[in-house]
């Protein structure tokens, strides 16, 4: 099975920089809510973050089982 099979679901930034927005983003190819995301900020500026522990499910739909949110806290900020 490809990402784009699971979906996707969204990755709510709980701190940070960009805390309290929210990012779309597909599942792993194994159906798995992605372990880190680099956010772009710029040309030459991109955030790190890491996923937390909240997570969030609607029980809808054939994907019930998979979460629809998950939380990620910000780690670093990355030049170049």
């Amino acid at each position: 099975m490809t990402s784009t099979e699971f979906g996707s679901y969204t990755a709510k930034l709980t701190d940070g920089p960009l805390e309290g927005r929210t990012v779309r983003t597909e599942f792993t190819e194994a159906g798995e809510p992605l372990a880190q995301l680099e956010i772009p900020a710029g040309t030459a500026k991109r955030y790190l973050y890491l996923r937390g522990s909240g997570v969030e499910y609607n029980g809808e739909g054939d994907n019930a089982a998979l979460p629809s949110a998950v939380d990620y806290r910000f780690i670093e900020s990355r030049l170049g």
